[in-house]
């Protein structure tokens, strides 16, 4: 998509969660129990078709990549929209299609681009980096199809997903599943998380009947690219939220007078500022990158570079926007707080940085070792 088109998308997105995503929305669905509006979701999804944006033309979407989802994931982050679109659209959606599974793709697709279903994805269920040796989960096969046994303690958007896809382990090896909502054996307890703009639950499989999504013990791969294009859409969102952590101070420091002047004619002030800038600023640069690097071998280089510059990124410049609103800036009541506790929690998932600049090393020096 062209550069003028992408500021399009952005200013569109942008324009609609400023209606239906203001702080006082954010504060109200955080306080419910299922985190997000049926109806603003439905209707992101009818009147702007976000959720099948990255979706294929020939399976109902909109056949536009990485790039351009990328663009939504900031715009999301900016407004720290509180919604399943990253469980659904980020982690279950190309997770199916990277399983090349065409019945599960003409199935399950459909609902997401619709509106009419959510999903949330199990990689390890502690939402950890992508381990193939971390899946706890088990499945065996059986007359009727698959049942899946274990527990995921930590699952985004686990308690209202109306299709939880898990990986677990066959006697073949990873696999992965689709497990509907309502079927026995599943359970699912809302959990306390530090974001409350991002709903977590425990998921529990006791014999749980499950639809096998691809080939059976063939699901570690197309499911490592899943984990990278995740890594890619939490920068996009970090990004989006940091930006937003810039605005809200820069506007602050203009505004707020002591000693006769505006806070921002001071020096130390004007320092800090210039420092979120170039964080904000260096953190774009890495999942704009992130982002062009998904259809190639680059892909997970560029997006542990991403995830691991965009989180330290993000987490100083929330901190940073706290300390220049003052004692303010510390209150219940001042939005600043969100953006802190959703900059740590999003630090965290995936991989946090030290992992990805581990990761890094290892796949710069590649299997003989460095230089």
């Amino acid at each position: 998509m062209p550069a003028n088109e992408l500021e399009d998308l952005r200013g569109v997105v942008r324009e609609y969660l400023a209606a239906t995503s203001p702080s006082q929305t954010v504060r109200r669905l955080m306080a419910t129990d299922t985190g997000y509006d049926e109806v603003s979701w439905r209707q992101m999804a009818g009147e702007l078709g976000l959720h099948g944006i990255a979706v294929p033309e020939r399976w109902g979407g909109a056949g536009a990549g990485v790039v351009e989802l990328a663009v939504v994931f900031e715009e999301m982050g900016r407004a720290l929209s509180c919604s399943p679109f990253f469980a659904t659209v980020g982690l279950a959606t190309q997770a199916i299609l990277a399983s090349d599974d065409d019945t599960a793709i003409e199935q399950l697709i459909p609902g997401f681009i619709d509106g009419s279903s959510t999903a949330t994805l199990i990689l390890n269920g502690r939402l950890d980096e992508w381990d193939p040796d971390a899946v706890t989960l088990t499945a065996d096969r059986t007359r009727g199809g698959y049942r899946i046994h274990g527990e995921a303690p930590l699952v985004i958007d686990g308690h209202t997903a109306d299709v939880v896809l898990a990986a677990a382990r066959t006697t073949a090896g990873i696999s992965l599943f689709a497990v509907r909502a309502g079927s026995p054996g599943l359970r699912r307890t809302l959990l306390a998380g530090l974001d409350r703009t991002r709903k977590v639950a425990s998921v529990q499989f006791d014999d749980a009947q499950a639809e096998l999504i691809g080939r059976d013990g063939e699901a570690a791969s197309f499911l490592a690219r899943t984990s990278d294009l995740a890594l890619i859409a939490l920068s996009a969102e970090q990004v989006g939220a940091a930006q937003r952590c810039l605005d809200m101070a820069v506007d602050y420091a203009k505004n707020r007078i002591q000693f006769g002047r505006p806070i921002g004619s001071f020096q130390a002030v004007k320092h800090r500022c210039a420092d979120m800038l170039v964080q904000v600023e260096g953190a774009r640069s890495a999942a704009s990158h992130a982002a062009d690097a998904a259809a190639t071998d680059d892909l997970p280089t560029a997006a542990s570079v991403a995830k691991m510059v965009c989180s330290e990124a993000f987490m100083q410049v929330a901190l940073d926007n706290m300390r220049i609103h003052g004692g303010i800036g510390f209150t219940w009541e001042h939005d600043a707080h969100l953006f802190v506790r959703r900059a740590k929690a999003t630090q965290l998932i995936f991989g946090a940085p030290d992992y990805h600049a581990q990761r890094l090393a290892a796949l710069v020096a590649g299997p003989k070792g460095p230089l």
